[in-house]
């Protein structure tokens, strides 16, 4: 067909002069059923492992007291897909591009911002409390930006699978809300369900990314190109930073800001993948559906990098000299135990030891 006219595809229509950039990519029918049913089991397991560690008092204790999770919604689905929105401008990116990266940047918080919080010594039950609600507010919110930022682009605002976005935003919270109830009622069984699941989990990865190799081995550079490497690399980055800055200037603690952070630069790349795996076919999205795996790619090697950073500032800034008790000869008053005696001499206090016997 000419370029600019339209093709439905998949429920959604695209400009057809976006398959001039990414070409065509064909995937044998049997083999993309099974891609697509594996990334939907993929996203169920991530979402009901995340259920299994929610508490229903520290839910209620964090909403009575909602400044952090408020702060945190307003980063996440603010900065997000702001950044999206300019880098893909800023780019000048093609329509099939521009909606990849802006599905991404709307996305909800995902589970591996608890896992990087705890690194950066964050406040762990802030962090899954806010992954659990902004997965409850992307039921609404992902919908309403992707409709918003798509207006800003020539022949985007049919190009958004609406339906297909919200079957599976419901289909995140209805495994998180079953981990919530096994935690909840039957608290002995969520660590057996967590294992599990981290089993099932991993192998059906290594399958999705063995069967995903093979059906775009050809047009596996398409993703490669420096657009797409440079949004990657940025949108956690900015996320990062401006959730930190956000959370500063809003005075809260440095151990609720580290968690914003973390929380604001993680996307659900499970929610994205399987979004942009289910919802458009393999002729329309191209290699783009692993978009995702590059973003998480960046995500968590600038994430490590920032926990890197912070536990060399903990050692730099780390009190020495007196602060410690077994840096000294003798414990201070505030170092004694209990029972008002000094705790045993360690290390280089016993030479210490000897020579005072001595001196007496």
């Amino acid at each position: 067909s000419s370029e600019g006219k339209t093709t439905h595809t998949n429920n959604f229509f695209l400009p057809n002069y976006s398959h001039n950039f990414m070409g065509i990519l064909i995937i044998p029918k049997p083999m993309n059923t099974a891609i697509n049913i594996l990334t939907v089991i993929i996203l169920f397991i991530t979402m009901i492992s995340l259920g299994c560690t929610m508490e229903i008092s520290k839910i209620k204790a964090h909403l009575l007291k909602p400044k952090g999770v408020a702060i945190a919604l307003l980063a996440q689905f603010c900065v997000m897909p702001l950044t999206a929105f300019s880098l893909t401008k800023i780019l000048r990116m093609d329509p099939i591009k521009t909606v990849t990266v802006l599905i991404c940047g709307c996305c909800p918080g995902g589970s591996l911002s608890n896992i990087f919080s705890l690194s950066v010594k964050g406040d762990m039950n802030l962090s899954i409390v806010m992954t659990t609600c902004s997965s409850i507010a992307a039921l609404v919110l992902m919908p309403l930006l992707l409709y918003i930022f798509s207006q800003g682009f020539t022949g985007l605002k049919d190009a958004v699978p609406y339906v297909g976005i919200i079957t599976a935003l419901v289909f995140t919270l209805l495994p998180c809300a079953i981990g919530i109830f096994i935690n909840h009622y039957k608290p002995n069984y969520s660590a057996t369900v967590t294992k599990v699941g981290l089993s099932i989990l991993i192998i059906s990865s290594i399958i999705v990314s063995v069967l995903s190799g093979l059906a775009v081995k050809d047009v596996i550079w398409m993703i490669l190109m420096p657009d797409v490497l440079a949004v990657a690399a940025l949108m956690p980055l900015i996320g990062f930073i401006m959730g930190y800055v956000m959370s500063v200037i809003c005075r809260l603690s440095p151990q609720c800001s580290r968690t914003i952070s973390m929380e604001t630069g993680f996307q659900n790349i499970q929610l994205c993948t399987t979004i942009l795996k289910v919802a458009f076919s393999p002729q329309s999205i191209g290699p783009l559906f692993l978009f995702p795996l590059l973003y998480i790619t960046f995500q968590c090697a600038e994430a490590l990098l920032l926990a890197l950073c912070f536990r060399c500032y903990q050692r730099v800034t780390a009190p020495q000299g007196g602060k410690f008790w077994n840096s000294q000869p003798y414990a201070s008053k505030a170092e004694r135990t209990g029972s008002g005696k000094l705790r045993p001499y360690k290390g280089k206090n016993m030479s210490m030891k000897r020579e005072n016997q001595k001196e007496k």
